[in-house]
């Protein structure tokens, strides 16, 4: 996977420690590995059939997605207690190749997740100070793009511009995280009641309106503005599905890109070139296009504008259900990255998934559109039919389901009891070897 990212195309590629990887030991190491070898130019792989692997001469510019403020690092200690994750991930990363990836015509360039306030934001370009200095760096060598995928960075995007003034590379627009803080934030607001994810896209309002507050503070800054990912990937043997597919990744990047965005993400290698045509269509051959100041106002009445609360509906619930335990037993098995109905999801979909059944049940406005009021006595049966499904699926995939039951209990712990848990990722973590 990580070879083809590099061979893609496109011109950069996030390798992630973060939402799309299960945080077991292994696996955080291995990445590590990974990317020590890819740096160099070292990363190769030959799969069973004999079919090998290597990268290209011209490969992605990388940069790399350590863990939120919110996730520590439990096998490794200071003065007795777990460092964070996040920083693990970084100072890993940057002490063994930063120098390396500089000789080579890049640089330590970075994603942050997960961030609430501009505080945070400090707090990292405080890492990277003490950082650069460990290893005599200049200044401003590292970047870093921060996610605004939560409500309350929205309050504080030229704050955190400014926080990470000498080593931002910009903000990137979420979906899946920043509904998820939508949810969590407004919990136990009785009129706050969101429709199936399928209805929020990008373009319902208070999407809308925060996207574009995000490339209005970019650009007023000089700072690039990216688009949010797409989730779907490539439909093998169905091609009208596949076609259906395509043609919502082109609709998603015309529409960033005519709004101001300077580009964006996609979840699959072989989709790198239609995300391009869009941008190139807009951009040509111009790195961004800061000169394109987004008009109008946007605050607080956009971004809480909360629509569409209809419809949600048994189809809806039941795929809330089943992609939730479906992740959740992929990541307890140490994938974090799972084609899940034609679309790449990560932990940020089972946090939806797990939070839209738990607002329904617990929200007066959680009722079917056939007027049925969602309760636990309706979840959990659906819970265990779903449980059945997602097995004979990944049987049928030749895959061990020994993970799925402990998921689905899991699943039904976090969406039907009375408290809502603020991550999912927590409880998961102190599970994991």
């Amino acid at each position: 996977m990580i070879i083809n990212a590099f061979n893609s195309g496109a011109d950069s590629y996030m390798t992630d420690f973060e939402d799309s990887n299960s945080p077991n030991w292994d696996n955080q190491i291995q990445g590590q590995v990974n990317l020590y070898k890819a740096i160099r130019r070292e990363l190769s792989f030959k799969n069973e059939a004999g079919k090998e692997y290597k990268l290209n001469d011209k490969i992605a510019t990388l940069q790399i997605r350590p863990r939120g403020w919110h996730l520590d690092e439990k096998h490794v200690l200071v003065d007795g207690q777990r460092v964070s994750g996040g920083l693990f991930d970084f100072g890993l990363v940057f002490f063994h190749n930063a120098k390396e990836q500089i000789a080579r015509g890049a640089g330590p360039f970075y994603y942050l997740p997960k961030m609430e306030s501009h505080l945070e934001a400090r707090l990292w370009n405080d890492a990277f100070v003490m950082a650069q200095d460990h290893v005599g760096l200049p200044q401003g060598t590292i970047k870093a793009t921060v996610l605004v995928e939560t409500i309350l960075a929205t309050f504080e995007m030229e704050e955190i511009l400014y926080e990470l003034r000498n080593h931002s590379a910009g903000l990137n627009a979420g979906r899946w995280d920043y509904i998820f803080s939508c949810i969590k934030k407004f919990k136990k607001n009785k009129d706050f009641c969101l429709a199936q994810r399928s209805a929020i896209t990008m373009e319902v309002p208070f999407m809308r309106g925060y996207a574009l507050a995000l490339a209005q503070a970019c650009h007023k800054r000089g700072a690039p503005a990216m688009g949010g990912m797409s989730a779907l990937i490539p439909i093998k043997n169905d091609p009208v599905a596949n076609e259906k597919a395509l043609a919502g990744i082109r609709h998603d990047k015309t529409r960033d890109a005519n709004d101001g965005f300077d580009g964006g993400w996609v979840a699959h290698p072989g989709l790198v070139p239609i995300a391009m045509e869009e941008f190139v269509k807009v951009l040509g051959d111009k790195p961004n296009q800061f000169e394109k100041q987004v008009a109008g106002n946007f605050g607080p009445a956009q971004w809480l504008d909360f629509q569409p609360t209809t419809p949600i509906t048994e189809a809806g619930l039941r795929n809330n259900i089943n992609v939730g335990i479906h992740y959740l037993g992929s990541w307890l098995a140490g994938n974090g990255c799972v084609p899940i109905h034609n679309l790449m999801e990560d932990a940020a979909t089972a946090e939806i998934s797990r939070s839209q059944v738990w607002q329904w049940v617990v929200s007066p406005k959680g009722v079917l559109d056939d007027g049925r009021k969602v309760t636990v006595e309706m979840v959990r049966p659906m819970i265990a039919e779903e449980l059945a499904k997602v097995k004979a699926s990944v049987t049928a995939q030749g895959e061990d389901t020994a993970s799925y039951d402990k998921a689905a209990v899991i699943f039904d712990e976090m969406s039907l009891t009375p408290e809502y848990p603020e991550f999912l990722t927590l409880p998961l973590y102190e599970a994991m070897a």
